[in-house]
């Protein structure tokens, strides 16, 4: 892809959670007094389509997903965001309103910082991230909508379980089989058999509610080059820091 990569702060190699693209943004610290650190529930209603967006949502530990719902209540996900990203940024520049719901699908940690501070706080530099995170989300979607529409079930729900550890932190996914059919716009019944063909070649371990990479390798085999794509957009290293050659190498 054209769009380089983030290159955003591994928070592996930290000592506490944060979020990846909070702990990015230069001068940050500004921000401090205006964060708002909340314990969201899966199903919370972070913003509705068409909403004026009054918060930004940073996840640290949950997952948000972005769905487009039809008139007879279908719903599809256009896009998750974890902890290297945020939900409602586009309001840094101004004004604006939700294109899709944004609800939490993993529950967890979040913080929320109010648009309007966070438009007075930002820096030139910071702005400047901002939008590149936002073209970063662009070419996610774009990849995503050639995924959904080029790619067998398999090959997405491996896609998809490997997205969602990556952005929660943990291999320990709490999500349910008719959460992920919806978001994948899989029949429920098509998840279950996806799920237990995974199960078998030991990628993962199911029980009711709970989903447990046990064997990443195997998932990543199972999976479609869109994961490996979209991964290497909110690459670490720390934005602006200088790597020596090996690490450019690995990188």
């Amino acid at each position: 892809m054209a769009i380089d990569s983030l290159r955003l702060p591994d928070l592996d190699k930290t000592d506490r959670p944060n979020n990846r693209l909070l702990a990015a943004m230069p001068q940050s610290a500004l921000l401090k007094p205006f964060i708002r650190q909340l314990v969201l529930q899966p199903g919370f209603v972070c913003l509705d389509a068409g909403e004026a967006i009054e918060l930004i949502y940073f996840p640290v530990s949950g997952l948000i997903s972005l769905v487009v719902s039809t008139s007879d209540g279908e719903v599809a996900e256009t896009a998750m965001v974890g902890r290297e990203g945020a939900v409602g940024l586009q309001s840094a520049f101004g004004q604006r309103r939700s294109f899709t719901r944004a609800m939490v699908l993993v529950g967890g940690t979040f913080y929320a910082i109010p648009a309007e501070q966070l438009r007075l706080a930002l820096s030139e530099e910071a702005k400047a991230l901002v939008y590149r995170y936002l073209e970063t989300e662009l070419a996610e979607a774009l990849q995503l909508a050639a995924c959904n529409a080029i790619h067998d079930g398999p090959a997405r729900l491996a896609r998809w379980l490997l997205q969602s550890a990556d952005r929660t932190g943990s291999d320990l996914l709490l999500l349910t089989q008719e959460q992920i059919s919806e978001m994948l716009a899989l029949r429920r019944t098509t998840i279950t058999l996806l799920s237990q063909e995974l199960q078998k070649r030991g990628a993962i371990r199911y029980s009711r509610g709970k989903i447990t990479i046990t064997n990443r390798q195997a998932l990543q085999a199972a999976a479609c080059e869109c994961y490996g794509i979209i991964a290497g957009l909110h690459r670490p290293p720390v934005v602006g820091a200088e790597t020596d050659s090996s690490e450019a190498a690995a990188g």
